[in-house]
């Protein structure tokens, strides 16, 4: 279905086109399409499923800087929250998608705690296969498409409050510049402690 507007793909891995195929996006009927594939997710049998592995895989894997920006973060009371974040964005990028055709497009601009739960939530494979098939979406998440510029009031917003969201939950929708001064803080912390690179390497010695 399309419900956005009409656009020339241009085939190039370039960020700037996906930038000006972005702005074209027409954030209210896109935001209300986001709406509905959410609701198709939330009542499809594998949702509980999908729900529960998502909030396990962070046991098994996490980043040094995408949950740890979050002020006082705490899984168990974060996680469900965080879930609820990651669906809508998924719902949005497959609304973009869904109006565009275009990968890149849809790649919109996330704040860093919600991307990595993203991440979580696109591990898993299988269940999300399964229910793309069945309702007949695209979901979209690729990491050379991602641009990291997320900011408050930007498309990612207007289609999230367009979709009835309301207003994006500031605790974890951080803008870049925020995110970048609370990295900061955190990288030195890890680099007292002899984690350096964001947790690339490390002088810990077991």
């Amino acid at each position: 279905m399309n419900h956005g507007s009409t656009l020339t793909v241009d085939p190039r891995p370039d960020r700037a086109t996906a930038t000006m195929a972005t702005a074209q996006v027409d954030a209210y009927p896109t935001g209300r399409r986001a709406a509905e594939i959410l609701d198709l997710v939330e009542e499809h049998p594998l949702f509980d499923r999908l729900r529960a592995s998502t909030l396990a895989y962070p046991e098994c894997w996490a980043t040094f800087t995408g949950y740890p920006v979050i002020n006082e973060w705490d899984l168990d009371e974060d996680g469900p929250h965080l879930f609820e974040e990651a669906l809508r964005t998924m719902a949005m990028k497959a609304a973009v998608y869904d109006a565009t055709g275009d990968e890149r497009a849809a790649e919109l601009d996330v704040a860093a705690p919600v991307d990595e739960m993203v991440h979580a939530l696109t591990a898993q494979f299988t269940l999300l296969s399964r229910i793309q098939t069945d309702l007949g979406v695209t979901f979209i998440h690729s990491t050379d498409n991602e641009r990291f510029q997320y900011d408050a009031d930007g498309l990612t917003d207007m289609i999230y409050r367009a979709a009835g969201w309301g207003e994006p939950r500031r605790r974890y929708w951080i803008g870049k510049a925020e995110t970048a001064r609370r990295l900061s803080v955190l990288l030195g912390l890890y680099e007292s402690i002899g984690i350096n690179r964001g947790g690339r390497s490390h002088l810990l010695n077991f």
